[in-house]
């Protein structure tokens, strides 16, 4: 059972749309179902067909709208419209039972308590064997407004719990973990562009598969930049050395002037914020805190995060002078730049960190540099860092 809620602004064109035949006349027998508390007969409220065979809406569009007249405080929007569908391998549910459902997602989204006569003015209308239509003004009928906030979620909890007691098809409950759905701005641009999909689909993707592959931040950032994505650190406001977050972003989505367009991991879903990789990681906030520090250097240089743990010296210096000689491509990415130390012991492991770690150092400054400044001043920075230096200079 699916409830779907959208708010507006004209009663009368909700009704007569609900009453009408459709946008492919798939709009059947339409009739009310259900009623708020103290409306009397649903036969007095029904529209009367005329004499040229249409109905008479007036009547309760009034009776609707008169709370919202007599109101202190309107909503901009005091049309409250919500659809109810069952799954299609549901059985037909009678008009008592729709009756019933919608009392109580009323009740439960609180616009229409049980045994309150104040509450909101609503009817239930149903033109179709498997769902029905609630509308609904957003203004009590002692004139304070009903402003209906998390309607969404309480309407989801309350169709989880009729599911269950009317023994329909049970789906997942609405507990705010699946991800964000792309905006229609960002679908006109992917079509506009070219893009078989969104950015944030995109960074999404790539994001998740970083997380499900690293073992820890530092392997997560590095393959988030061989992604060739952007990735910025969100520092704490209350303690400047401590990355409470991050941003990632794709080099060809830019706003007009010319800047990415940056999305944090709660924005991609909500298992790919920082502290909830940092779990799954089994590195807590405060053991990832204590274990990283960042240290600022002057302005225009790029923080940098370094593992307190001191690193090897010999082989790794030789091994990252045969790979500046071969002038390995750049990646991009901004801040921050992560070193750790690598996860096993052995050559091969410890080449493949030096690896990720010397692409990511000349990143520390935003001056250009040229191929052979690059490989000398990147062996220089990472031997220094190899002989356990704390800071990168």
């Amino acid at each position: 059972m699916i409830p779907n809620i959208v708010r507006g602004t004209r009663v009368g064109g909700l009704i007569r749309y609900l009453y009408g035949p459709g946008k492919r006349e798939e709009h059947v027998n339409p009739h009310l179902v259900a009623a708020w508390d103290g409306a009397g007969r649903l036969s007095k409220l029904e529209p009367l067909v005329g004499v040229d065979g249409r109905r008479d809406f007036r009547q309760l569009i009034d009776l609707l709208e008169q709370p919202v007249h007599n109101a202190r405080n309107p909503p901009r929007k005091h049309v409250w419209h919500c659809s109810i569908r069952t799954d299609p391998t549901d059985r037909w549910l009678t008009d008592e039972q729709w009756a019933h459902i919608g009392g109580e997602v009323m009740a439960a989204v609180g616009l229409a308590p049980h045994g309150d006569p104040k509450a909101v003015r609503w009817v239930a209308i149903r033109h179709g064997p498997d769902h029905i239509h609630i509308v609904a003004t957003l203004v009590r009928q002692d004139r304070r407004t009903a402003w209906g906030r998390n309607d969404y979620w309480l309407a989801q909890a309350a169709c989880r719990d009729l599911e269950r007691r009317y023994g329909l098809r049970r789906l997942g409950p609405a507990d705010r973990t699946g991800h964000r759905r792309p905006t229609a701005p960002e679908l006109n641009k992917a079509r506009r562009t070219g893009r078989r999909e969104t950015s944030r689909d995109r960074l999404r993707r790539e994001v998740r598969f970083a997380a499900a592959t690293a073992g820890g931040e530092g392997e997560f950032f590095a393959l988030l930049h061989q992604a060739g994505l952007l990735a910025r650190a969100r520092t704490s406001s209350i303690h400047p050395d401590q990355i409470t977050g991050y941003a990632v972003a794709t080099p060809d989505d830019t706003t007009a002037t010319g800047e990415p367009v940056w999305y944090s991991g709660g924005k991609l879903a909500t298992d790919l914020t920082l502290p909830q990789l940092r779990s799954r990681w089994g590195q807590p906030a405060a053991a990832a805190d204590s274990a990283t520090r960042v240290q600022r250097r002057k302005p225009g240089v790029v923080p940098v995060v370094c593992h307190t743990s001191a690193l090897p010296t010999a082989d790794g210096c030789t091994v990252v002078r045969s790979l500046t000689a071969a002038r390995l491509p750049l990646l991009t990415c901004t801040q921050p730049v992560f070193v750790e130390p690598p996860s096993a012991p052995g050559i091969a492991a410890f080449g493949a960190h030096c690896v990720r770690a010397l692409l990511r150092l000349p990143l520390m400054s935003d001056k250009p540099r040229t191929p052979n400044t690059y490989a000398a001043t990147s062996t220089g920075m990472l031997e220094r860092q190899l002989r356990g230096q704390r800071s990168i200079a």
